[in-house]
């Protein structure tokens, strides 16, 4: 069946593998999805629980087809926090109110969080995580908490958590606020690198589906249907049954990234208690820092965009807790993304918060399965209770689940030295055979396999697709090959550079195209289609226009008369002849007085960043705009205001200069 897993092998025994060797084509796929006369189970939803219920069937050996309307795991599962987590609150929760599904519930996660770090070595790792304390008080009443954390881990606890003095935690965590800080107390818990669709041979139509139909497609005809639909799941209840009540309160928590040095590299941070009760955290991800979370009631769409009013609350917490050494900058927020939660609540709930995070698993009259609620962490114990129950409803037989310690594809042949022998064996650069290593794993030599050889002493093969990341050219081949379809699914989820930098997504966007339209015969009306649709994403569900919008026609000028001064002044250095607004040609001559060359193509692009009504000119007070956008936090890492600055300084001195920052990244 099209659900069938490529090359998995259990403790308890082997599976049916139709695919051993290599993965069928996407048309072999569609042809038994329609060919196939009667599917044990058909998963609707391809996001972790789902891809979770279809693994699980497959160890039942029972015949199972999955569809996904979009990409696998593009909706509420790739804008998670990245945690594999107990859930430290409800803890709490369940000890204060002595509430024992709370207490079962933490129980069961860290089972799950002990039993991903065992099936995905290369994908999940212990992180610390600190809690710093600001009242003396709070020190024992903490660590108790922590310390029943550990102690309902049992043998499953990563780390032993432990108490630190200031100073120590000061010494781990630089940035943090010293003021009133007493000390901290540091836990252990999961970090899911990378949510590379594990599933092999599952498949997503790219269509609409209705109910067990395909839209102008064909009949998929299971015993068993399962909703595991996420935020979407009272649609298909209701398609089932028009009488259903809504079980889903779909929440929004929005994530922004900023860059690594807001964070140390091994040390994540959480504040149990921020100045509206939400629970807030910033975390060392793929050598950036992730933070968030904000939980506000949404309405369900399938694009959910991140507000400016939730990056800046995000933002101040942020300063809370930081140095007042360290300017938190608007500007510094190189991507944002909102996920919806799918939380399962009694209809009279009105807070979010207070909802339990735990599952349901219910069959309808007519037979339908739903899973709903949950959490990221425990998709492998919702799958075994969701496929229990519908064994138990359609009599499918198949015999139990054999997901436990089952190793995800990649796990198996992962070491952590792995990446030495990529470095060793094809010549690649040391960090990106350490990604590769952490996102593949034993499968990184598959895609060593595919890199071109660059024609440079160092690295010998593979190619980056933007500089200041690890991603190398041979990924989107080899993504193309395990059925990405779409420049979106490259940029989103085969890498995570839409997630990590969305300056640098657009930057490596027309390479992305180009590789995939030769590979999948892309028309030019296709190529411009994917490139279009990909920019779209990113300036609405990534916060490229959050980021844009820093700078408008309309940003107020906040210099006072000494900067005007000095900034007119640059400026006038480089509109010798007083026209008012400066070319890529006036910048060319100033850069050749200083003998620094930079690509014309590459110049137009920094001035259009800043050329607000794109008549091809920046006038001054489109500069001053500039430079009070740069002094108030809202625009960082400008290339044209670092590359005039630089300019200037170099120009006065009409010494040498060093040609590193003044291309500005360039």
């Amino acid at each position: 069946g099209i659900g069938h897993l490529h090359d998995i092998h259990s403790a308890e025994g082997e599976l049916k593998q139709p695919f051993k060797d290599e993965l069928p084509t996407r048309q072999a796929q569609l042809s038994t999805l329609q060919d196939t006369e009667e599917f044990d189970v058909l998963v609707v939803g391809g996001g972790a629980t789902g891809s979770g219920c279809a693994l699980d069937a497959v160890t039942r050996n029972l015949k199972t087809a999955l569809v996904e309307r979009n990409d696998f795991s593009s909706g509420t599962s790739s804008r998670s926090t990245k945690l594999i987590h107990g859930g430290v609150r409800y803890l709490q929760k369940a000890i204060m109110k002595l509430d024992y599904e709370q207490y079962m519930m933490v129980k069961e996660a860290l089972h799950e969080r002990s039993n991903l770090l065992d099936i995905a070595p290369h994908l999940s790792a212990p992180l610390p995580i600190m809690l710093p304390v600001y009242k003396w008080w709070q020190l024992p009443y903490y660590w108790a908490g922590i310390k029943m954390y550990d102690l309902v881990a049992g043998g499953q606890c990563l780390k032993s958590s432990y108490v630190l003095s200031k100073n120590k935690a000061l010494e781990l965590f630089p940035m943090l606020k010293k003021d009133k800080l007493v000390g901290a107390i540091v836990y252990y818990d999961g970090e899911y690198f990378s949510l590379l669709s594990s599933l092999k041979g599952l498949f997503s139509p790219g269509c609409c589906w209705t109910y067990q139909h395909f839209r102008n497609e064909f009949d998929v005809r299971a015993k068993c249907v399962i909703n595991a639909t996420g935020p979407f799941t009272d649609s298909l209840r209701k398609m089932d049954d028009g009488k259903n009540t809504n079980i889903c309160q779909p929440s929004a928590g929005v994530h922004i990234v900023i860059p690594g040095y807001y964070s140390p590299d091994n040390m994540g941070l959480l504040d149990p208690a921020t100045s509206d009760g939400r629970v807030i955290f910033f975390l060392p991800w793929e050598k950036m820092t992730i933070a968030g979370t904000t939980d506000t009631p949404t309405d369900i769409t399938a694009h959910p965009i991140p507000r400016e009013e939730d990056i800046n609350f995000i933002l101040n917490e942020v300063r809370n807790y930081l140095s007042p050494d360290v300017e938190v900058r608007r500007g510094d927020v190189l991507a944002a993304w909102s996920g919806i939660r799918p939380l399962v609540t009694d209809p009279n709930s009105k807070d979010t918060q207070s909802i339990c995070r735990n599952h349901i698993v219910n069959v309808s009259d007519s037979g339908l399965v739903t899973i709903a609620g949950g959490k990221w962490t425990t998709y492998r114990s919702m799958a075994e209770e969701t496929l229990d129950a519908a064994v138990a409803a359609h009599r499918l037989g198949g015999g139990p689940s054999k997901t436990v310690g089952l190793v995800l594809e990649g796990g198996q042949d992962w070491s952590p030295t792995l990446y030495i022998r990529l470095v060793q064996d094809y010549g690649l650069e040391n960090e990106v055979a350490q990604h590769l290593a952490a996102t593949y794993g034993g499968k990184a030599f598959d895609v060593a396999k595919m890199a071109r050889v660059t024609g440079k002493r160092w690295p010998i093969v593979g190619n980056r697709l933007v500089s200041e990341f690890p991603y190398i050219e041979s990924e989107v081949r080899y993504a193309v090959k395990e059925y990405a379809c779409t420049a979106i699914d490259v940029i989103a989820r085969r890498t995570r550079l839409g997630f990590l930098n969305v300056q640098a997504a657009d930057e490596a966007l027309p390479r992305i195209v180009d590789i995939m339209g030769k590979m999948l015969d892309w028309s030019d009306k296709k190529r411009t289609e994917e490139l279009e649709a990909a920019k779209k994403f990113l300036y609405l569900e990534m916060g490229y226009r959050s980021r844009s919008e820093q700078l408008t026609g309309t940003t107020e000028i906040t210099l006072d008369t000494q900067e005007v001064a000095k900034y007119t002044n640059r400026f006038h250095k480089f509109d010798k002849d007083s026209k008012g607004f400066i070319t890529t040609v006036d910048v060319q001559r100033v850069l050749q007085n200083i003998s620094v060359q930079i690509d014309e193509n590459a110049l137009h692009e920094i001035l259009n960043e800043v050329d607000l009504n794109k008549n091809g000119q920046v006038e001054l007070n489109e500069f001053l705009q500039l430079m009070s956008a740069v002094k108030k936090g809202q625009v960082s890492d400008s290339r044209l205001a670092i590359l005039m600055k630089t300019a200037e300084e170099s120009l006065d001195l009409r010494g040498p200069v060093t040609v590193d920052r003044s291309g500005g990244g360039v």
